[in-house]
């Protein structure tokens, strides 16, 4: 087994989720740091972007309005509002074997974890094998309306959204597991042609998305979930998933990071 290590955070803004997850990447592609599993929550909820998403999809004083946040991801895909969540990051340097080869062929020996987490939650869920869209591509603004090519889905709705991007320092995915609440939340604060195109959209978005309470009809919370994912990562993965905590550098790294770009607008809202 190999040794990796497991970051346990706690809830924090936006910027600084992402800054965190950028910092770690650097220093794993400097052999500063190990490869890394970190689990965290998101306070104040946060709308994040994809790389490449027009900022002009988003209503700007509607969100402000919620007391909600914006930032943008380092990754691609749609929009997703992280509240009431699990979410998961995986940072590793390229050679790593759990990452190496394709975006595709890494996303699915991931998803494999993910599946063996939910299934210890009790779920009954499966990999999604086609694609409607190219990951990142498309014009849908949410993230779960469409499942992507091996992400997760429980009868047939979207249940977990991940993406992934490829620096040369190293790998980098992080994901969403939405717990509980209402997924149409996110609908609030996107920009619509009216109100009527709204509230068609919600409709599409439940018929296609979930969390695991209306899935289980049970609360999950975030340290269960935690759990399930940290065996899941260890068993299937074959990890030896150590706990630690950021380094001097990756705290002082992202704390820059926040500064410079995740917190800034000329990066937010380019």
């Amino acid at each position: 087994m190999d040794t990796w290590r497991l970051l346990k955070t706690l809830p924090a803004h936006g910027a600084w989720n992402m800054a965190v997850d950028e910092a770690i990447l650097e220093a794993v592609g400097r052999n500063e740091s190990l490869p890394t599993l970190r689990l965290y929550a998101w306070d104040p909820a946060c709308l994040s972007l994809g790389y490449a998403q027009p900022f002009s999809d988003v209503d700007t004083p509607r969100l402000r309005a919620r007391g909600w946040e914006v930032v943008r991801r380092p990754t691609g895909g749609r929009a997703v509002l992280h509240t009431d969540e699990l979410t998961y990051s995986v940072i590793a340097p390229h050679d790593e074997p759990r990452v190496a080869g394709t975006v595709l062929e890494s996303y699915h020996r991931l998803a494999q974890a993910l599946v063996t987490a939910l299934e210890l939650l009790s779920m009954r869920v499966e990999i999604n094998q086609t694609s409607p869209v190219p990951h990142g591509q498309g014009t849908n603004p949410v993230c779960f309306e469409v499942p992507s090519t091996y992400e997760i889905t429980i009868n047939g709705k979207k249940l977990v959204g991940s993406a992934q991007a490829r620096r040369k320092e190293g790998v980098l995915q992080h994901g969403s597991l939405p717990l509980t609440g209402d997924l149409t939340r996110i609908l609030q604060v996107l920009s619509f042609p009216g109100e009527e195109s709204r509230s068609l959209a919600a409709g599409r978005l439940l018929k296609r998305a979930t969390t695991v309470e209306t899935a289980l009809e049970r609360l999950v919370s975030w340290d269960e979930a935690a759990r399930a994912t940290v065996r899941a990562f260890s068993s299937v993965l074959e990890l030896d998933l150590q706990p630690g905590s950021l380094t001097p550098d990756e705290e002082k790294r992202a704390t820059e990071l926040v500064r410079i770009k995740y917190g800034h607008p000329s990066w937010t809202e380019k």
